[in-house]
């Protein structure tokens, strides 16, 4: 047995377009069916294999081109290593860039994830510089 790794970032509404996320059925509609319904059976049997949407269903990714595959592996813990890898890039990435913009603007940034539970992680970084809002008066530990 191996394990075959699938990745797909992009926007909510795209992922929402479930009629390309599910195979076409496997028989298709009978002679004599209404030429919307031959013709909406004909565009899901060619988009579904070619779209990069994540399948409703896990097991359709083996239904994609070979070129979805993110990687392979033969032992169960390296495939578990890949998902861990690939979780903390999406999640340093997606908060990253809205922590650069915050910090620019001499905002502060907090960040709280569960590890798992109930071990929570907290990260934050405060501008320590004349304090804007309601925290003008606050002054920096060290002095400054």
């Amino acid at each position: 047995m191996h394990h075959h790794g699938y990745l797909w970032i992009g926007p909510k509404d795209r992922f929402d377009q479930e009629a390309l996320r599910r195979p076409p059925h496997p028989q298709p509609p009978p002679a004599g069916s209404r030429p919307e319904l031959v013709q909406r059976y004909r565009e899901v049997a060619a988009e579904f294999p070619a779209s990069d949407l994540p399948p409703l269903e896990t097991a359709y990714w083996l239904l994609k081109p070979r070129s979805s595959v993110r990687g392979t592996w033969q032992d169960p813990e390296e495939a578990a290593a890949w998902i861990r890898e690939r979780l903390a890039e999406v999640r340093l990435t997606a908060h990253l860039a809205h922590a650069v913009e915050r910090l620019g603007r001499g905002g502060d940034v907090s960040l709280g994830f569960y590890l798992e539970r109930p071990v929570f992680l907290s990260l934050a970084v405060v501008a320590c510089s004349p304090r804007r809002e309601r925290h003008a008066g606050l002054a920096c530990p060290l002095g400054r």
